[in-house]
C-alpha cells in the first residue's frame, strides 16, 4: 500500500523538489497550495484534504522583510495545518526552518522563529530541519533588490545548499518518522553573495550594476558575522553553487 503525504507549499522552489523526491520514494503526494484550491492562510479548502495522510511537509514561504507580516503568515499557516492534522489524525508534521533564525529573529526570520515554537509546542509529533539559503538565493536577490539598473547585494556570509538536497533530507525525515530537531543542513562551502550574483548575471546575460553594501542594524550584523551559516557539526550538501549553475544551463 502506498502511503500518502501532503506537501504544503508544494508548487514553490523547494516544494516542487519535495513532491518529486516523495514520488520517487513511492509516496502518493497531495499538494497544498493556493493554485490547488487550498488557502493555507485562511484555511479554506484544507478540511478533508488530509484524510489518510501519514505526514505533512511544510515548506511554505512568504516574500516579505517585515517581521509583523512574516509572523502573521506563519502563525496562520502553521496553526491551520496543525489543527487540520490533529483533526485528521496525521501522525507527523515535518517543518523546514532556517539555520540561525533563533539567533537573528528579525524581519522575515521572526516568522520562522514563531513557526518553530508553534510546531514544537503542538500535540502533533514533529520533525524540524534547519537549512541555509538555497542556490536560488542569488536569483532572488536580483529579482527583489533590483532598483533600475542596480542590484543591491548585502555583505554577508552565505553557505548555499541545493534545494533538491534539502528536499531529499525532508523526505528522509518522513521515512524516519517524528525525529524532533535534527542536525542542521548547510551547503558544501561558503560563497560571496556578490560573486554569486555576478556569476548568475554572466550565465543569464542579465545587465545590472552590482552594489555590494552592508545592511544596517542587528539583521545586517547577523548576515555578516556567520550567524546564518551552518556550524562544523552540521550536515553539509555536496552540490556547489558553481555545479548548480552548470546544471541550470
Amino acid at each position: 500500500m502506498r502511503h500518502k503525504i501532503a506537501v504544503a507549499g508544494g508548487t514553490g522552489v523547494l516544494g516542487r523538489h519535495v513532491v518529486e523526491a516523495a514520488g520517487r520514494r513511492g509516496y502518493d503526494v497531495v499538494t497544498l497550495a493556493h493554485s490547488r484550491g487550498v488557502d493555507l492562510v485562511s484555511g479554506t479548502g484544507l478540511d478533508g484534504t488530509l484524510d489518510d495522510v501519514v505526514a505533512v511537509v511544510d515548506v511554505t514561504s512568504v516574500q516579505t522583510q517585515s517581521a509583523r507580516a512574516s509572523e502573521q503568515f506563519y502563525r496562520a499557516v502553521t496553526t491551520n495545518l496543525l489543527r487540520a492534522e490533529k483533526a485528521a489524525g496525521v501522525g507527523h508534521h515535518v517543518a523546514l526552518s532556517i539555520v540561525g533564525a533563533d539567533e537573528a529573529p528579525y524581519g522575515y526570520y521572526a516568522g520562522k522563529v514563531l513557526q518553530e515554537r508553534l510546531v514544537t509546542q503542538s500535540d502533533v509529533p514533529w520533525s524540524l530541519l534547519r537549512a541555509t539559503q538555497f542556490h536560488e538565493f542569488a536569483g532572488q536577490i536580483m529579482e527583489r533588490l533590483r532598483f533600475g539598473p542596480f542590484v543591491v547585494v548585502p555583505r554577508m556570509r552565505s553557505q548555499p545548499v541545493a534545494a533538491a538536497e534539502v528536499a531529499g533530507r525532508l523526505v528522509d525525515l518522513v521515512d524516519a518518522g517524528p525525529s524532533g530537531r535534527v542536525r542542521d543542513l548547510g551547503g558544501p562551502r561558503e560563497e560571496d553573495a556578490a560573486d554569486m550574483v555576478r556569476a548568475l548575471r554572466a550565465v543569464t546575460g542579465a545587465t545590472a550594476w552590482i552594489v555590494h553594501v552592508p545592511f544596517p542594524g542587528a539583521l545586517g550584523r547577523a548576515l555578516r558575522d556567520g550567524t546564518l551559516v551552518a556550524s562544523s557539526s552540521a550536515d553539509h550538501g555536496t552540490q556547489t553553487y558553481t555545479d548548480w549553475l552548470r546544471s541550470q544551463r
